[in-house]
């Protein structure tokens, strides 16, 4: 599968943003989809997840009740909603794919990646 990350920019703190992340190749609805994002000089890291069947989700502890990831399997797509936007959320988002697994917040476990959309955050 191949996935192209977008939706990224320049918001100001308490801001929104929305990501999608659109998918080709195989069948998306057969995937967990996972965000990550990786601020300079940081590792990697998880932000959200939703899995292939029946929808359940995995959030990090900093963006619940601010983020929201859905998908829509018939535009093979997965959204990231952004709320309240802070500073900290600066970072390129990247999306990630693997097939017919539990939701996971480990970048290895995650087979397929997208180039990754930068969101800054200013205060």
């Amino acid at each position: 599968v191949q996935l192209q990350a977008f939706g990224g920019g320049l918001v100001q703190a308490g801001g929104s943003l929305r990501l999608s992340c659109a998918a080709s190749g195989r069948t998306f609805s057969e995937y967990t989809m996972g965000w990550f994002r990786q601020a300079p000089g940081k590792e990697r890291e998880f932000v959200a997840a939703i899995s292939w069947s029946r929808g359940m989700t995995l959030y990090t502890d900093s963006v619940k009740g601010r983020f929201t990831i859905s998908r829509d399997n018939a535009k093979n797509t997965m959204y990231l909603e952004m709320n309240t936007l802070k500073p900290e959320d600066t970072a390129v988002y990247y999306c990630a794919a693997r097939w017919r697994t539990t939701v996971t917040s480990t970048p290895g476990s995650y087979d397929y990646w997208g180039q990754g959309t930068q969101v800054t955050v200013s205060s």
